[in-house]
Order: C-alpha cells, then structure tokens, then sequence
C-alpha cells in the first residue's frame, strides 16, 4: 500500500504502517539467518516462550504478505530472538531512514528509536513516571554505593595502625554515611510522590529496608527514622 504525499504531484511512497512491517520482517529474518535457525526453529522457541506464532505466519510476515503486525508478536519475537521489540522496530544500523508517523518525513532511524524510547525529549510529550523511576534507581544506586564505601572505610578504621590512618578512616565512614542518608532521605520523598500520583514505587534492595517509615510510626520526622 502507498500514501499520497503532500503534493498533488508528488509520487506515491509506502505507506507507514507498511514500512514498519518491512522494517520488522527484515530484522527479524536478519536475525533468524544469524542465528542459523529456520522459521520452524523461531516458531518452536515462541511456542516455549507461551505464545505460539506458526512458521507459516513467520514466512507470510518475512516476504511482505502478512498483513498485520501485532504488538504482542514483536515482543515475542523479540524475546525469541534474545533482543529487544524497539529493535526490530528500529533496526539501527541495518535501516538508515525510516519514518516514525504518517506523512511525516523520513529521519534517521537512531534519532526515531531514542524519541520512541523516551531517551530523547519531545517537547510537551509527557513521559508519565518515567523521570522519577530513573532518579529512584539513581538514587538507590548513590545509597548502596555510599554504604558499600561505609562498610569499608568502618574495616579500615579497625585495622589502622596508626591514630592518622584510624582518624583518616573515621573521617571517610563518616562522609559515606552522610551520603547515604541524604540519598536515603530523597529516596523517602520520592517514592511518597510516587505513592501520591496513585502509582507503586519500585522495590527496594533489603539493604534500603529502612527507607520506607512503618506506616504506623508517624510521630517521627524522617530525620529521626533514618
């Protein structure tokens, strides 16, 4: 199928929705030839995965004679195939342009695949709790390494020789737990306004167990909890 471009004189192009089964079919076989499995092979490995896809209807996608693509296939393709769905919906490097909506432009296909991802801004597009997920794994990650770096400037303070290497220990455990209750301390207030928005936090590590108050302590400040 084609699109009209915008211009009464302007050629037919593939249709949109086209070129994103094309761009998945030939990624998809790519990958079945790298792997050197056939459609049976690729077939049977969707069927462990719980989602049974024929081998004919993986030979109908691969030659352009399928006419739908859904979302539920790509991703088991995609886990059949150890990669991942954007992946075979932006084949980076094996697909140079593509186009990410009807009637637009072609663009390159890495710019497409990180605006698809959210790793590149759109403006007023809304990426939902995203933002605050990647600032609790941040978070979560500053504390565990601050408390990791605690526990070692603790063992070196033990097994000083002298009063300055002790001293010197001191002052470091002393600074990697400032900075983890401070990581702590944020990670508190975020998952409260994760909590606020309707949504669930993600877990934590049981080494962060004591970040999340007990729900019936609410005298304390969270100062006095950490």
């Amino acid at each position: 199928m084609t699109q009209r471009g915008f211009d009464d004189g302007e050629e037919d192009v593939p249709e949109w929705a086209d070129r994103v089964k094309v761009n998945v079919a030939g990624e998809v076989r790519r990958r079945r030839r790298e792997k050197g499995w056939s459609a049976q092979d690729l077939a049977d490995q969707c069927e462990r995965l719980g989602h049974p896809i024929p081998r004919n209807v993986i030979a109908n996608m691969e030659s352009g004679r399928r006419a739908s693509l859904p979302l539920v296939d790509i991703m088991v393709l995609a886990a059949a195939l150890e990669t991942y769905p954007v992946c075979l919906i932006f084949p980076v490097g094996y697909v140079d342009q593509t186009q990410e909506l009807p009637f637009q432009d072609l663009v390159p296909t890495w710019d497409a695949l990180r605006r698809f991802t959210g790793e590149q801004e759109v403006p007023a597009n809304d990426a939902g709790l995203v933002p605050d997920f990647e600032h609790h794994a941040s978070l979560v990650h500053t504390a565990l390494a601050a408390l990791e770096e605690e526990d070692q400037a603790r063992f070196a303070a033990k097994a000083a020789t002298s009063r300055a290497q002790q001293e010197e220990a001191e002052r470091k455990r002393s600074e990697y737990a400032e900075q983890a209750i401070s990581a702590k301390y944020r990670l508190r207030y975020l998952r409260r306004d994760i909590r606020d928005e309707g949504a669930t936090p993600p877990d934590l590590p049981p080494a962060l167990g004591d970040v999340d108050p007990p729900d019936a302590d609410t005298d304390t400040t969270p100062e006095e909890r950490l």
